[in-house]
This record gives structure tokens, sequence and C-alpha cells, in this order.
């Protein structure tokens, strides 16, 4: 009795941040049920509860769990625990940025937050699983419920367009996953287990482990929208709401990225010279088409979907390093990836909110009328390009020292080009809206309603602009005890101490 006992403990104590979120839920869509004002009031303040107490309940997993639950289909180490806080931070200063955004377009805000906590549900158990039909049923509920909040207002036939497109592509994905697996489980004689999967790919090098590798290849590449499975990505976040938009550029990424952790570091370890050299060529794709392409765009939204695929092929630097500080670097990168990209969404929201509008153009001179937007905007963007000091600069610095570190100078050099060219359509964002003289700003932003002192309007999505923009802006001087957190992550993880061992123990002598 007593060992049945531990074992619940373990299982309940592995996925406790799930029920946390999982209870939000719950509790956010009987709200709803009591009608649009109760919800309005309650809702909002009920999700930052529950999704703060997950957050406390992340940090007590730290350096605690690392055994396997649920009969190994579920994992509570220090990379779960580090992923999952990620998704989660990205969700609440989501909703933050959500509350005015979808009571404007007269939906319900109970609704609206049942769907992106079940989101959430789904990416924090991605980030965790640990076996195939775990990861397939996170990676379900995880899109599904993407796929409707990008179709979220109904009154707009574009948010319409890009559900249906983002449907049809994640269905493809998610065939494609499928038939990958159901080879995986041929091979290991009917366990689903990766662990299992793993020695099966190790015994039988076979071409059917290669066909599998390539279709799971093709599933990360849909999530973390890297090219050529990026197609999805410009129409999505341009029709979409914003606030989901943002979600779906960390949060969704996230859970891509630890899908690739999961199954390609671990499983595909005895096939890594293959898969690393797949990863090299979508990284280099995704860093020069994503920059390239982003320098013609006019549109805000779709400039930010293209700058996310190349900073995607950033963080792959990382995970083709195969060493300790490469995967440290890639999980730093993510959460600094986290705090200025969700603060230049803050800053579209806010403005389309005052114009209805997301043009570039239309941001000519709005140092004008919102010192507040021009400034956050602007040191987000910088540190998207890896401007120094801000965090981005040494989130990128870190990926780079440690790809040259590893020999992998082409990917790097890479980089380092098309990050001078990201800094050009940056800085025109920035120019557009400092550099303009007030007879040549836009008429948007003439008729733009004089907020400067306002900081009262609009709290939870100005106060989530503050937060990330203090964040982008000192977290360079803070950079070296997140690296260190970043390294804590990589050596509490015992499925990557297995990886960089066998890869020690294989590395010949010189």
């Amino acid at each position: 009795m007593q060992g049945i006992a531990s074992g619940l403990d373990l299982h309940a104590a592995a996925v406790l941040p799930e029920g946390a979120v999982l209870l939000t839920m719950v509790l956010c869509l009987l709200v709803d049920l009591a009608g649009e004002r109760p919800a309005a009031r309650w809702v909002p303040p009920l999700t930052s509860v529950g999704l703060v107490a997950t957050l406390a309940l992340l940090a007590r997993q730290w350096n605690g769990l690392a055994e396997p639950a649920f009969l190994g289909a579920f994992i509570a180490d220090n990379l779960s625990v580090a992923l999952r806080a990620i998704v989660v931070g990205s969700t609440m200063l989501s909703l933050w940025m959500s509350w005015r955004y979808v009571e404007r377009s007269g939906t319900p805000l109970g609704e609206y937050a049942t769907i992106l906590m079940a989101g959430t549900l789904g990416a924090m158990l991605l980030c965790g699983a640990t076996d195939l039909v775990t990861v397939f049923v996170a990676l379900e509920t995880l899109s599904i419920a993407s796929y409707i909040l990008s179709g979220y207002m109904k009154r707009d036939a574009r948010s319409g367009e890009a559900a249906l497109k983002y449907l049809l592509v994640g269905s493809a994905s998610a065939a494609v996953f499928l038939y990958g697996a159901s080879l995986l489980y041929g091979l290991t004689g009917g366990d689903t287990s990766l662990e299992a999967v793993g020695m099966a790919v190790q015994s039988s090098q076979t071409p059917v482990a290669v066909l599998a590798l390539i279709f799971v290849l093709a599933t990360v590449g849909f999530k973390i929208a890297a090219v050529p499975f990026h197609q999805w990505t410009p129409d999505v976040y341009e029709g979409s709401p914003t606030p989901v938009v943002a979600f779906l550029s960390v949060g969704s990424k996230t859970a891509g990225f630890a899908l690739a952790l999961r199954l390609l570091v671990s499983c595909f370890s005895s096939l890594s010279a293959q898969w690393e050299l797949l990863f090299t060529v979508l990284a280099i794709l995704s860093m020069v088409l994503g920059n390239v392409v982003a320098l013609a765009q006019t549109s805000m939204k779709r400039m930010l979907a293209y700058s996310s695929i190349a900073q995607a092929g950033f963080v792959m630097i990382g995970l083709v390093c195969g060493t300790a500080e490469g995967y440290a670097a890639a999980v730093l990168y993510l959460a600094t990836y986290l705090f200025m990209n969700l603060g230049a969404f803050a800053c579209v929201i806010l403005f389309s909110l005052r114009t209805g509008s997301d043009r570039i153009s239309d941001y000519a001179g709005l140092y004008q009328k919102d010192p507040l937007i021009t400034l956050g905007l602007s040191l987000c963007l910088l540190s998207l390009g890896g401007i120094p000091p801000m965090l981005g600069f040494f989130g990128k610095i870190y990926l780079f020292v440690a790809g040259w570190g590893s020999g992998q100078y082409t990917m790097v050099i890479v980089g380092l080009v098309t990050s001078v060219v990201s800094i050009y359509y940056y800085i025109g964002v920035i120019k557009n809206m400092v550099v303009k003289e007030p007879q040549d700003a836009s008429a948007v932003v003439k008729n733009y309603p004089d907020i400067r002192w306002d900081l009262a309007g609009l709290p939870p999505l100005r106060l989530a602009l503050v937060f990330c923009v203090a964040v982008t802006a000192v977290g360079g001087i803070l950079s070296r005890p997140l690296f260190s957190l970043a390294d804590q992550t990589v050596a509490g993880t015992p499925m990557l101490q297995q990886v960089l061992a066998v890869a020690l123990h294989n590395t010949p002598v010189t």
C-alpha cells in the first residue's frame, strides 16, 4: 500500500501545474455560463491567479522530479519545467493583451479564455510527454484550440480564412505524424514509450527508421514554422486576432521545440548525423527566407510572421550543436523571445485598438502622439534584431558562441549576416515612427487620440507592455544568471545528459 501511495504521489506531483490550468479552465467556463457581466468581471482575475499558481507549482518542481510518471508517459524534469514555464508566461501575457481586444469584438470572454487555456494545457503536456500516444493527444489538444482561436473573430472574413488554412495544413501535419508514429510503433514491436522507440531505432537503422525520421521532422517543422513548412504562418498571423498570434508565436513554437528535443534529440540520437544535416538546411533556409521576405512586407503582423520564421532558425542552431551549451542557449533564447516578441505584439495591439490598422506606413510620426508605444516597440524590435545591450543580443551571442564551438560555422555565419538584414527592416519601422516629421505623418496618426499621459487606460495591456519592455531592456544585465538557469535546465534533464554522454563516448580522440 505504501508503494502504491508513493506512486500516486509521484503522478500527482508531476501534473499539478496542469491540474491548476485545468481547474482554471473549468472555472472560466462555469463563470461564462453565468452571463457576460459576471464573466467580464471575474474571468480576467481568475485566469491571472490560476496562471500565477501554475508558475508557483512549476517552481516547486525545479530540481525535484526527474522520474517518468504515468507508466513512462510524462516527465517533469528541468527541461519540462522550463519550457512549460515559458508556455504559461506566454499565455498569461497574451491574456493580459486580450481583454480589451476581445471586448471590442463582442465575443464572450469566458469562452475565449477557456479555449486559450485548453491550448495551454496541450502545450504543457507536449513539453513533458515521453510516450507517442501522449505526444499525439497533447499535439492535437494544442492544435485544435489554435484552429478555433485563429477563427475566433466570426465577423472577420480574414480570420475565418486564416483558421481554414491553418486547419488544412495542420490536419495534413497530424496525418504525417501519425504515419511516422505508426512506423516507430512497428519498429518497437508494440511499445509506444519514447525510450523504447530510441532503443528500437538504435538497434535497427533501416530505411523505415529514416522514413519515420522524415515524417517526424516534417511535423516539427510545421510546429516551429520552419522553411519549407512555413506556408501557413504569414496568412494565419495576418488574419488571426493579434493576441492569438502572440500566443502562437511563443507558446506554440515552444511546444514545437519541446517536441524536437524529445523526439529528434532523444529517439533519433543514433541518426543524429542525418537529422542534424536536415535541421541545418531548414535553419539556414528559415534564417535567409524569413529575414529577406520580411524586407518587403507592408503589414506589421506579416513582418513579425516572417521574423518569427527567422527566429526559429536561430533557435535551431542550438539544437544542431548537440552540446550542453547549445541546448542551454536554445532554452535561453526561447525565454528571451517570450518577452521581446510579446512586447512587440502588445504595441501592435495598442496601436490597432486606437486606429484599427496594422500597416507599417500608418506608424509614421507616432512618437508625437504615443511615446509609450514608440519607445516600447523600438526597444523590442532592437532586441529582436540583436542590438546591444538588449536581452536579445545576449541570447544570440550565446547561440552563436555555442554554434561556433561545436563547429557549425556555416550556420553561425548565416545567422550573423541575416541578423544584419533583420536590423534593416526593424530600424525601418523605428525610423518611420521617430524620424518622420509631423507633416509627413499618416492620416491615421493625425487622427490618433492624444493619450500621451493616459497611463490608466487599458491597464492589463499596458502592464504587459511595460513588463515585457522592462525585461527586454534590462534583461541583458541579468543574462549571466539566466544562462546559469539554462545550464541547470540541461543538467537536470536525464534524457539530455544521456544523449550528451553517448555523444562524448563516441567522439574520437585526436
